[in-house]
């Protein structure tokens, strides 16, 4: 075998291995959701059931935690994106020696943790809103401790940094002189950014808003501390983890993982669908023509798979619809019954043998010496043997009265007070 075939092999099974690492645990989660068994699992496997999707639905708590979520996550980016855009353009118009150390001061939220960002914001505003006079009540006092308003201030103090990365590398393809030339044209600052600038920035302003929503909407060590009466997504999940879980929360993975999924798909197939469009009007490439797939779908393999995927979701919902696996239950039920009425006789059965067991052991063994053999092998020389405790037969003769050895003379002997 040659070494390019070793090489080819190898690549293979690194990718395998990365993959099956990477989405192995998503499969089995996705798995999960429709398996009727109470706890997240895929072996034993009871039932294929669409019931804890149901469950999901009518779960208020992660009903408010998605819609808060939501929430909090376009605001995050409407601040996010203000703020990273913004201090992308000024790095680049300070002073080249200042911009080592701007650019520090705006990395450095990222490097803090999220527990400290948390609770400085929750203590800040606080302060913030006594030196203003905030009292109980008040507008200003019911802002800074409204926990949206927190947490949206406290997830933007970095990801605003995630969003300044994507815009500095944006900027550093960008020809300063289309802006000096609108200038020396006449257009205003406001119209050189409106009209040059921004529509260059477009793909990283979408790319960034991507980026700080999602960053928002997982975020958890930095929204527990500043969310205060409301309840996100991370934190009604991370609350029910501890109290015990059930395969609803698989079904929420399963639905994130296939919207996910949904979007990186029409994403790729506009893309595709815009570079074909764009390579027929320059003449490259010459317009497909076919009768059995649509236009959009001609060339696009992204295009045909997200077909396919919709399709499957659709056959899903329907089924969704009229299955019932309570005959499926009943049968596993009956199944478990049987099983545990084994186990039980095997158990029974095991402790029969064990007893005769026993007791032929115990019709081996010699029979046990005498009652009145002497055994002196105690710890105490037999002192406390039953059988010790028996009346010993009286002596033949009382014997002599002592002469007189006691302490007293013998004065208080019971013979003593016999009448003469």
């Amino acid at each position: 075998m040659s070494s390019a075939n070793l090489i080819r092999i190898a690549l293979g099974a690194y990718l395998l291995i990365f993959f099956s690492y990477l989405l192995g645990p998503l499969v089995v989660m996705s798995l999960t959701a429709f398996n009727s068994s109470s706890f997240p699992t895929v072996s034993p496997w009871a039932c294929f059931s669409y019931e804890w999707f149901d469950v999901l639905f009518n779960d208020k708590h992660i009903r408010d935690g998605i819609y808060y979520s939501i929430v909090i996550g376009i605001g995050t980016v409407i601040l996010s994106v203000s703020m990273g855009l913004a201090a992308s353009i000024v790095l680049t118009q300070v002073w080249p020696k200042l911009r080592s150390t701007y650019y520090t001061m705006i990395i450095a939220p990222i490097l803090i943790p999220g527990v400290v960002l948390g609770i400085s914001t929750l203590v800040f505003w606080d302060r913030a809103g006594a030196f203003l006079g905030a009292t109980d009540g008040s507008f200003l006092h019911g802002l800074f401790h409204n926990g949206i308003f927190l947490t949206i201030l406290g997830q933007s103090s970095f990801i605003a940094s995630y969003a300044m990365l994507v815009f500095v590398a944006r900027l550093q393809r960008f020809d300063t002189g289309l802006t000096e030339a609108a200038l020396d044209l006449g257009a205003t600052h406001t119209q050189a950014f409106r009209k040059i600038l921004l529509p260059f920035m477009r793909p990283a302003i979408a790319s960034a808003s991507v980026l700080a929503f999602l960053a928002s909407f997982e975020n958890y060590n930095t929204t527990t501390f500043t969310i205060i009466d409301y309840k996100t997504l991370t934190t009604v999940l991370a609350q029910k983890v501890r109290l015990g879980i059930n395969p609803s929360i698989s079904s929420l993975a399963f639905i994130i993982i296939v919207l996910t999924i949904f979007a990186a798909l029409a994403f790729e197939a506009a893309n595709r669908n815009k570079e074909r469009k764009l390579a027929v009007r320059k003449g490259k490439a010459s317009a497909e023509k076919s009768g059995v797939l649509p236009g959009f779908m001609t060339g696009n393999p992204a295009a045909i798979v997200l077909v396919l995927l919709a399709f499957v979701v659709i056959v899903l919902v329907g089924t969704a619809q009229k299955y019932s696996p309570e005959a499926c239950k009943i049968q596993v039920r009956e199944a478990k019954q049987v099983e545990i009425q084994q186990r039980i006789k095997e158990l029974r059965e095991a402790r029969r043998i064990k007893d005769e067991a026993r007791a032929a052991e115990e019709a081996k063994q010699p029979a046990q010496a005498p009652a009145n053999a002497p055994q002196n092998s105690g710890a105490f020389g037999n002192v406390f043997a039953p059988g010790n405790l028996s009346e010993e037969e009286a002596p033949a003769s009382d014997p002599a009265p002592s002469s007189g050895t006691g302490a007293f003379g013998n004065v208080f002997d019971p013979n003593n007070l016999n009448s003469e």
